[in-house]
């Protein structure tokens, strides 16, 4: 039977041995590490979790997620294992501080940025606005619209709570910049259903010095004072006024940009026509659009023959004529490689005479004679 009333002495370990054992085997940890925890208390504005340490770590309720939180059972539950961000390092009381929301920060950005390679179209509703333009929220990220970049006949105070298709401007973890377009994604839609050279009717939305912006089915096309008339226009203004319905061709479509840029100079039949007969331009459209783009095919087609003929050009080019062959075998080998074809009358030599030939044929009498006598009988 065992003895119970063996000594500390006796037994050979004592409590500074378990602490020493302890620290022994302790894990080290440091602030930007992830290790697995489990919830094993949670408390009004936070939790305790065991991830190994002496002492348990402390997750703060702001730090449970990226997004806002107002109870810690939104996000844990008693018993549950998962990742923890170590956020801070030891207090005076040797407990860390957690975070799951650093987590979940660190692998939104590296998904935004999957997102922007990828030239993906994101949506997300609007949850405020400001003078610059309206807040919205991708993968739990705050994002940003400027007011240039939304494309909607709303006021922006009335965007809150709609749900706009975004594409990405601008995602830079190191300034926390997360910078979309609404406009650039209206527009991509809308180019896939666009061609150069097609005519479309819109409506003037804005004039400026440079030009007027047409509305064409919700998105925005330029049509700079250049591409107005071929006579000279000081200003749009001498021309257009705000909502005047317009006939307009598409002479770009830049979908990376998000720009549209248009055209009335490439419909008139005689120049300075939409200064001076508007109306004839409008039902001449389609037939100068026809002209348009067959002139524009036929560029492309002799810009595609252009390449063809260099790439030939530069194909001859590498193949030395037929004179700067010959003169790669030097004088004395070819006299070498005559020398090795004998004379004709060699070669006959090493024929034997017909005569000879002949000898080893035996006579047809001969052969006969081999013939035994009882066949022929």
């Amino acid at each position: 039977m065992v003895n119970q009333n063996l000594t500390a002495t006796e037994i050979g370990f004592t409590h500074e041995d378990f602490a020493a054992l302890l620290d022994k085997y302790d894990y080290h940890f440091s602030p930007g590490d992830v290790v697995p925890g489990t919830v094993f208390s949670i408390e009004p504005r936070g939790a305790l979790i065991d991830i190994g340490a002496k002492t348990a770590a402390y997750i703060p309720i702001q730090e449970m997620s990226i997004n806002r939180v107002d109870s810690p059972e939104e996000v844990l539950q008693s018993n549950e294992t998962r990742e923890f961000f170590i956020l801070t390092d030891e207090n005076e009381d040797g407990q860390l501080t957690l975070s799951i929301r650093r987590i979940e920060y660190m692998r939104a950005w590296e998904r935004v940025r999957q997102l922007q390679a990828e030239d993906a179209t994101v949506r997300s509703g609007v949850f405020a606005t400001n003078r610059g333009g309206a807040l919205v929220r991708i993968e739990g990220l705050r994002g940003f619209i400027p007011g240039s970049h939304i494309s909607t006949r709303k006021p922006k105070e009335e965007l809150v709570g709609e749900d706009l298709p975004l594409k990405f401007l601008e995602v830079d973890e190191e300034r926390n910049r997360l910078v979309l377009s609404h406009r650039r994604a209206l527009v991509e839609r809308k180019m896939n259903r666009l061609e150069v050279g097609e005519v479309v009717i819109g409506t003037v939305r804005g004039i400026k010095p440079y030009g007027a912006f047409i509305d064409i089915g919700g998105v925005s096309g330029l049509l700079h004072i250049s591409e107005i008339s071929h006579e000279h226009i000081d200003t749009p203004h001498s021309v257009f006024n705000v909502n005047d319905e317009v006939k307009v061709m598409i002479i770009d479509l830049d979908a990376e940009r998000g720009r549209i840029s248009l055209s009335t100079k490439q419909l008139e039949p005689e120049p300075g026509d939409m200064i001076k007969n508007r109306d004839l331009v409008y039902d001449k459209a389609e037939e100068m659009a026809a002209k348009y783009r067959e002139q524009l095919l036929a560029k492309q087609q002799g810009a595609t023959a252009a390449a063809a003929a260099s790439a030939e050009v530069v194909a001859e080019e590498d193949i030395p004529p037929a004179a700067e062959l010959d003169e790669d075998i030097p004088p004395a080998a070819a006299a070498e490689l005559e020398e090795d074809i004998p004379p004709a009358e060699e070669l006959e030599e090493d024929i034997p005479p017909a005569a000879e030939l002949e000898e080893d044929i035996p006579p047809a009498t001969e052969t006969e004679e081999d013939i035994p006598a009882a066949i022929e009988e």
